[in-house]
């Protein structure tokens, strides 16, 4: 891996924890030998940032940026493929993330309804955290579980057949 990315791990900004976060994404990216077929560098972009933001927990730009450099690529190119892909953020989430699919079949099937009882009791919107912390609620275009509709994703458990009424469940069993 290049300099440019060790140094930026080594920040004297960045807290021991912050550094080892960066370490681990650097060596995740050494790992797969970027530097050994540069016509496919963009090519491990997505497998990156997903495994960025498993690390992070998000993307911010100081993320971005190491990626950016570590492939030797843009940030304008990396920052496109965050906002392109509903998967990715680029804002802190919460411990439990929320998200409600709004593709066609959980739309027909009452999905606005769920979405709008999960602000109501959050007291949050669409694509925000709580002010704890705890709780990121989003909407998803499609989990590609139509058959289970409306489906809500709460970190990796998915919920299906959910009704507004179930809301308060989920969030009792997230622990609030």
């Amino acid at each position: 891996m290049s300099c440019q990315c060790q140094c930026a791990a080594t920040s004297p900004t960045r807290t021991p924890e912050e550094a080892a976060k960066f370490d681990e994404l650097g060596r995740f990216i050494a790992s797969l030998n970027v530097d050994s077929i540069p016509d496919r560098r963009r090519g491990y972009l997505i497998q990156i940032l997903h495994r960025a933001q498993s690390i992070f927990g998000y993307l911010p730009e100081e993320v971005q940026e190491f990626v950016a450099r570590a492939l030797n690529i843009s940030r304008a190119e990396v920052y496109g493929v965050i906002s392109f892909y509903s998967y990715f953020t680029d804002k802190p989430v919460g411990r439990y993330k929320i998200n409600v699919c709004t593709g066609t079949a959980c739309f027909v099937k009452g999905a606005q309804k769920v979405l709008n009882e999960f602000k109501t009791r959050l007291g949050i919107k669409e694509g925000e955290s709580t002010p704890d912390g705890k709780f990121f609620l989003g909407a998803l275009r499609c989990v590609g579980a139509c058959s289970l509709a409306p489906v809500v994703m709460v970190n990796d458990k998915v919920y299906g057949n959910m009704t507004a009424e179930k809301v308060a469940d989920i969030l009792k069993e997230c622990g609030e």
